[in-house]
């Protein structure tokens, strides 16, 4: 009878330390929110930033620096500012994230920098690409790019290959508007003209009335920016069903022959030129070791700059959480950032500790068909690239 009591006592026993030892190992978790579209028809991020997020993890044994990771996701729809704020002001104050990540819209990240300011939350941007968001807050990080940053060099290209007059033909936001400058700034002082500068609004759907201006501007070429998806495909198929590549009339863009997208432009994509950051055709060891890790975590998954922003995104948070012990220091997390240097995916690659944007390659690339799929091919490297929009 004894024996029995004891050991009853010692189940009891056993049964409280479990349930005192559990939130103790919860704590112990670092938690990450990551904030995008993962509803609507930019939903397509949301989905490469969680299997981009989750296979690093998993590229690491799943734990960064020893700590188990807790992702909470939350979902913007798409441009909204306001959302954006009250989700993320939940995830620091009822979730009690150590550590942000995401955000696809420039509007969207610049709403909530005064929110990570205040709580000093580490947020890193995989995708936003207007200049001016790591000026808001000390505390942004930027995996991504910037427009200023790929368009500079691809302006410097076309002057250089004979091109005096080009069209500009920007979405009405943010990262649009920076474009266009960045072009216009660039081309001009290499001595070319851009004879009209066109700004499309955001919703727009029918891109045939701002094709025909550029057909009729006697330009050799049309410089584009579009937010990444259908716009990307109407305004595409616009160009060509209008006439513009057959009259000689170059593409030039960045992220509009977007692998996510690529297979859906049919031929209509063989030769159109962009400057950009990432081909998920980059011949490197990092990008096949990063193709593979993404397809495991989610077969459907596609390596293109919105992924590749996420995964070194979460390499950077890794180095963050290693430099702070998995404590929440958000200084101390910001300082071990601004020093990171690593081989990515997209190339060698480092945060520049007075933008905290990160400093990348750019390439030139044209779209070709390597078997009966179309690649991104990279024809030459123009080099490392800084934020020079940051400079203006």
């Amino acid at each position: 009878m004894k024996f029995h009591r004891r050991a009853i006592a010692c189940a009891l026993f056993a049964s409280a330390a479990l349930s005192l030892a559990a939130p103790t190992a919860m704590a112990q978790a670092v938690k990450v929110g990551i904030v995008g579209p993962f509803s609507g028809p930019f939903a397509h991020y949301g989905t490469l930033f969680k299997a981009a997020a989750e296979g690093y993890v998993a590229s690491q044994g799943g734990k960064l620096a020893g700590k188990d990771i807790e992702f909470i996701y939350r979902d913007t729809g798409g441009p909204n500012p306001a959302l954006t704020k009250t989700l993320v002001q939940e995830l620091i104050v009822k979730d009690k994230v150590d550590y942000l990540g995401g955000f696809v819209f420039t509007p969207n990240a610049m709403a909530v920098a005064p929110l990570i300011q205040q709580s000093q939350t580490p947020t890193v941007i995989f995708n936003a690409a207007t200049s001016a968001i790591t000026d808001k807050s000390e505390f942004f990080i930027r995996t991504s790019y910037t427009l200023w940053q790929v368009t500079v060099p691809v302006a410097q290209w076309a002057a250089k290959n004979g091109m005096k007059k080009v069209v500009t033909a920007v979405t009405d936001y943010g990262p649009g508007i920076d474009a266009e400058t960045a072009f216009k700034s660039e081309f001009t002082k290499q001595g070319g003209t851009v004879v009209e500068s066109i700004r499309m609004p955001i919703a727009t759907t029918d891109f045939g009335p701002f094709v025909q201006r550029i057909k009729a501007s006697g330009a050799q070429a049309v410089y584009t920016f579009l937010p990444g998806g259908p716009p990307n495909l109407g305004f595409v198929k616009a160009y060509n069903e209008n006439g513009l590549a057959k009259g000689g009339i170059q593409f030039l863009g960045s992220a509009e022959t977007d692998e996510y997208d690529l297979q859906k432009f049919g031929d209509a994509a063989l030769g159109l030129t962009t400057a950009f950051h990432y081909s998920g055709a980059h011949d490197s060891p990092a990008n096949k070791k990063f193709v593979a890790a993404l397809k495991k975590q989610d077969p459907n998954a596609v390596a293109n700059y919105a992924s590749v922003g996420a995964w070194d995104g979460m390499f950077v948070i890794h180095k963050m959480i290693e430099a702070t012990s998995g404590k929440k220091d958000g200084s101390a997390a910001i300082a071990a950032a601004r020093a990171l240097k690593w081989e990515s995916p997209r190339g060698p690659v480092n945060i520049d500790p007075k933008t905290r944007h990160i400093t990348q390659n750019v390439y030139l690339r044209k779209v070709e068909k390597v078997g009966d799929q179309l690649v991104n091919k990279e024809l030459q490297s123009f080099g490392p690239q800084t934020d020079y929009g940051l400079d203006k």
